[in-house]
């Protein structure tokens, strides 16, 4: 990478990690909040009544999953939303005009989700440790599991911003997609638990593949195996980073 490209992805990463620092009550606070009384309501709570789950406690059991969640929501929607904005209030056009690579700017975007993203992830995880006794087995996996993830995610908040047409557009995604696919991605039970049928429907669904390999990080045991899960992560990261380049160099949903 040649100096001029450096700057300009150092320039759009720090601007990136810069706003959602600016407005940290907004950004970081309420996820700490949400976990916070996730532990409390599901762990605390309804767990001592569940028992086992896995044959781990049950809070010990939902806390890869509930980092994992706060990790895919904050990573999609922060990149989601700064790049609608740069869409709507125009300066996006002057970006590409620059004598910069497209790459660039889908790196410069994508690096700033990521870094919200493991920011809050870290700080769930600090918020763990009130409710559970945390162990990671395997702490290679937890962060490649982790990267990937918020990678993933940042390409996909990328891909929304870029067919929004207006700012209600950035929430239905979220709303009517991503929100059940979390929730039916083994983040409060295991798939064993579900009839045939509904265990091989579970398959189809990517974010059971990132919870698992992200539950085995920590209690060295998942549902699915882990090269399954790194195979997912991996093709869907080609895949929607070769459509984001291919949008941002035809222009979709970019000029007007």
């Amino acid at each position: 990478m040649n100096s001029r490209n450096r700057i300009a992805l150092n320039s759009i990463v720090y601007k990136e990690i810069n706003r959602f620092m600016r407005i940290w009550v907004q950004t970081l606070v309420p996820p700490a909040i949400t976990m916070t009384l996730y532990f409390i309501i599901f762990g605390s709570l309804i767990g001592s009544r569940v028992g086992k789950m896995g044959g781990y406690d049950y809070m010990e059991f939902i806390v890869p999953g509930l980092i994992m969640m706060s990790v895919i929501t904050n990573s999609y929607s922060n990149v989601a939303s700064s790049f609608f904005s740069a869409k709507f209030q125009r300066f996006i056009e002057e970006m590409l005009v620059a004598p910069i690579p497209n790459s660039i700017i889908i790196w410069g975007f994508v690096a700033g989700g990521m870094a919200r993203g493991l920011l809050v992830g870290a700080i769930v995880t600090v918020v763990s440790f009130f409710f559970a006794h945390i162990q990671i087995q395997h702490p290679l996996v937890v962060v490649v599991t982790v990267l990937l993830t918020s990678l993933l995610f940042s390409l996909g908040g990328l891909l929304n911003a870029i067919f929004a047409k207006s700012f209600d557009d950035i929430s239905i995604v979220p709303t009517f997609i991503l929100t059940p696919l979390t929730y039916l991605g083994g983040v409060f039970y295991s798939i064993s638990l579900l009839p045939g049928f509904w265990q091989g429907l579970s398959h189809i669904n990517p974010i059971l593949y990132m919870v698992n390999a992200f539950r085995y990080g920590f209690l060295g045991t998942a549902d699915i195996a882990l090269w399954q899960a790194f195979t997912v992560l991996t093709v869907m990261i080609v895949a929607m980073y070769g459509l984001a380049l291919y949008l941002i160099k035809n222009g979709v949903g970019l000029r007007h």
